[in-house]
């Protein structure tokens, strides 16, 4: 062996040992170095490690992620809200009696307040008028052509543009270190099912959202899922550990949310035996984002805020954990 070989390949294999390492170190590029990326480092390497106190096996590595607020954006309302008042307002000539009924009236004057007002009775009557009396092949249709076009009041931008970079790295690392990862959202299943995967990675049996009735039929001689002007299932608050029991099977090990809609996921997930962990995403970076918590209306976030730490869960602060917060 020369002299030369004896001096490089020490290196050489301490440089292989290291690489693993490196590329383990580098998989969340979009957020800064800290104490928030170090939690998550640290607990995906625990639960990992075969051998180890706080290994999870494969199977069970279940995460669950809410959607709004959490892996895309949601202010100044939530993106199907937006496309619920798209929805009334194309449908509107063909029911002249909305522009002196509520909520509609307020949605076709966009005042948002007014719908708000409207409470939850205003809110099942838009979701009837915008979401039902139609096949579910037409909904996906309608849902898929609205997300492919619809542009952000503020940026300009597409919705899909308007998801999270250190999100999105974050469903990549999970699931490359073999977690399941699913969606679990206020938001409506079927609004979301025909996009997250080619947004997120996520695939639509992976969904877990709040849905409308249905029922099969034949329509024009064709069997149909029929979409009916009734709320089925909320999933939110409360609604997600339940949703998470029927939906997936298996209680998680870890939970990312960002609202107290999201407080009770949280909170199931953490209170298994063994390791896990609960992640809050706070939107306190006005200057790249939006800034809200306590007093907003959309993502509202205070119990979580003042329990959060209280129970182990880690704040992530927008404003000084994210390198970036959109795709380049």
């Amino acid at each position: 062996m020369s002299r030369l070989h004896r001096i490089v390949a020490p290196v050489a294999a301490l440089m292989l040992m290291l690489s693993p390492l490196v590329a383990w170190a580098d998989d969340l590029p979009s957020w800064n170095d800290g104490a928030t990326k170090q939690s998550i480092l640290d607990f995906v390497a625990a639960v990992t490690s075969a051998g180890g106190t706080d290994y999870v096996g494969p199977d069970e590595r279940v995460a669950v992620f809410d959607n709004d607020g959490t892996l895309w954006g949601e202010q100044p309302m939530y993106v199907q809200l937006a496309f619920a008042f798209d929805r009334i307002k194309a449908l509107a000539p063909d029911h002249p009696e909305w522009k002196d009924t509520e909520p509609f009236k307020s949605v076709l004057a966009g005042d948002v307040a007014g719908v708000a007002a409207s409470g939850e009775k205003g809110l099942v009557q838009l979701i009837g008028a915008s979401h039902a009396g139609m096949t579910s092949d037409d909904f996906t249709k309608i849902a898929s052509d609205w997300i492919g076009a619809a542009k952000h009041p503020k940026t300009g931008k597409s919705y899909t543009e308007m998801v999270y970079q250190p999100m999105l790295e974050l469903v990549s690392y999970l699931k490359a270190n073999d977690f399941k990862v699913f969606i679990v959202s206020g938001g409506g299943i079927e609004f979301m099912r025909p996009w997250t995967q080619r947004v997120y990675g996520i695939e639509p049996e992976n969904v877990v959202g709040s849905s409308i009735k249905s029922r099969y039929e034949m329509t024009n001689g064709k069997p149909a899922i029929v979409r009916l002007p009734e709320i089925d299932f909320v999933d939110d608050g409360p609604g997600k550990p339940v949703g998470i029991y029927t939906h997936i099977g298996r209680h998680p090990i870890a939970a990312f949310g960002n609202s107290d809609g999201d407080f009770q996921m949280l909170e199931w997930t953490t209170s298994r035996p063994g390791r896990s962990f609960g992640l809050i995403v706070h939107h306190d970076d006005a200057e790249r984002e939006y800034a809200y918590d306590r007093q907003s209306h959309i993502g509202r976030l205070d119990k979580g805020l003042d329990e959060g730490p209280k129970r182990g869960w880690t704040i992530a602060s927008m404003k000084s954990d994210w390198k970036q917060v959109y795709p380049q």
